[in-house]
């Protein structure tokens, strides 16, 4: 099992997993929005014969800090380098799902020395959101199924029962129901729900809509990984990466937009591939 781990700083503190810190290789796991860092416990374990991996609860997930307000890009990738100058790591291999596709694309052109490569699990919203799109966040906020477990649920039961209808968890293994329980939390006033807030959901939506992931060509080492059933089916969805990322790989696997949960092996093995052939 990995080792639960805290950064301290100033104006957060960043939870995180740590597997295997004799491992020479450093490899960072970053989760989507609303998950935390135990979703990647199947690949940590999977892996960890031949990496340092660390994965954090990013800032208002998990059991890190939940701020009110600061949830952009730059405090995002802010937290990850420090979270790295605490680990000795002046680069790593980054594997990203969701949302986090879009900040690993943004770290990836800003700081191109810190990433030695890139892993992008169906990533969303890679371009930048016209403002009028931001009069649908309610909608989506309800429908979007990675929130719908955000709660508040009357009980822990009525949260366990609405959970197991999600893509994500429907198989409810030993191991998603472990990720599930490490997510959830009773509120002051009884009540059941994510340890995901409010102000993180408003605050990395609106940093989503406003900031270009892509603006010059990248030439990072990158896989793509295409769930058939995720949110990339399109060509058109696929088109922009294709475009910016000039040492681009693309794999198909099996499994939903949570490929790692539902499908752990084939994603497992297509990750491993991909980093064996990084130097």
């Amino acid at each position: 099992m990995p080792v639960r781990q805290t950064l301290s700083e100033p104006d957060i503190q960043l939870s995180y997993l740590e597997w295997h810190p004799e491992g020479e290789k450093p490899l960072l796991l970053l989760h989507g929005l609303g998950d935390h860092a135990l979703v990647w416990s199947n690949l940590g374990e999977y892996l960890e014969g031949d990496y340092h991996i660390v994965a954090p609860d990013m800032r208002g997930h998990g059991d890190s800090s939940k701020p009110d307000s600061d949830y952009s890009f730059e405090s995002a990738i802010a937290d990850l380098e420090a979270l790295m100058d605490k680990l000795g790591w002046s680069s790593a291999h980054v594997v990203s799902h969701s949302w986090t596709g879009k900040l690993a694309a943004i770290w990836a052109r800003q700081k191109p020395q810190r990433l030695r490569s890139i892993v992008l699990v169906d990533p969303i919203f890679i371009w930048k959101i016209p403002s009028f799109f931001k009069i649908t966040f309610p909608l989506l906020y309800r429908v979007l199924p990675f929130l719908k477990s955000m709660g508040p649920f009357a009980s822990y039961e009525a949260a366990e029962q609405q959970i197991r209808q999600l893509a994500q968890f429907q198989e409810w293994t030993p191991r998603q129901q472990q990720i599930f329980q490490a997510g959830i939390e009773q509120k002051p006033d009884g009540s059941w729900g994510s340890k995901f807030t409010i102000a993180a959901r408003d605050g990395i939506f609106e940093a989503v809509m406003q900031v270009p992931g892509f603006i010059t060509p990248l030439d990072t080492p990158a896989l793509f990984i295409q769930p058939e059933k995720g949110v990339n089916r399109q060509n058109w969805q696929l088109q922009p990466y294709k475009t910016y990322l000039q040492n681009l790989r693309l794999s198909q696997v099996p499994g939903n937009h949570w490929p790692f949960l539902t499908h752990p092996q084939e994603f497992n093995q297509t990750v491993a591939a991909f980093l064996a052939e990084q130097k």
